[in-house]
């Protein structure tokens, strides 16, 4: 216990870090992967395929690649001098918006087809019936996938410590450095996820409550 509070500004930089590039991975993932989604089930082929080129490389492309390609590559073609929050985030961002894209397009035909026809004989565009007819309803079968998909962010955004990225991994790298025992280091950090990503299934739980009645 005095290890940690000793090291507590560094605890709560990493933990205040991790939250940071959660939430902000967590908002580009969100507006991507529903963006994407439309793409998917657009009428209009070229949307289509690019949708499903998206979803297929970035499903299948190892996300510590991705933060390579971020760190590596992005910066000399597009981001110069970018901090490595922004490509972190970038990185996250972009790799679970492919997961978000697929949970948001099996939300989406969970809606009775019949409901598109009736918005279209309406006279409303392909775009408005998706945002007022087809996602409102979608969203009830998305945020259970969609709970699981952030946490597993959450989990993954360890990885942006490696890519220089204050978050919980740099405070287990400098504990580790002190000497300090492997056991302590492991518990002190799964307990600052934990709180994360309890927090995260608890808000969702609550929306599908709220959802849930809405019925």
């Amino acid at each position: 216990m005095n290890v940690v509070l000793e090291y507590l500004p560094e605890l709560r930089d990493g933990f205040l870090g991790t939250l940071a590039i959660t939430g902000a991975s967590a908002v580009i993932a969100l507006v991507l992967g529903v963006l994407i989604a439309g793409c998917r089930v657009s009428p209009v082929p070229p949307l289509r395929a690019f949708g499903t080129a998206w979803v297929t490389l970035l499903r299948n492309t190892p996300l510590t690649l991705l933060f390579l390609i971020a760190f590596f590559v992005l910066p000399k073609l597009l981001l110069e001098g970018a901090s490595p929050f922004v490509l972190g985030m970038l990185a996250l961002g972009c790799y679970t918006s492919a997961f978000i894209c697929e949970a948001v397009r099996s939300g989406i035909s969970t809606v009775p087809i019949g409901q598109a026809e009736a918005a279209r004989s309406l006279g409303l565009t392909f775009t408005q019936t998706l945002r007022m007819i087809v996602l409102p309803q979608a969203t009830r079968t998305v945020l259970p996938p969609l709970s699981s998909i952030l946490i597993a962010l959450t989990k993954n955004s360890a990885i942006a410590g490696a890519f220089s990225v204050t978050e919980l991994f740099g405070f287990a790298k400098l504990l580790s450095d002190q000497g300090y025992a492997i056991t302590l280091i492991f518990a002190v950090v799964a307990i600052a996820y934990l709180i994360i990503t309890f927090a995260i299934s608890g808000v969702f739980r609550v929306l599908e409550r709220r959802m849930g009645v809405a019925r």
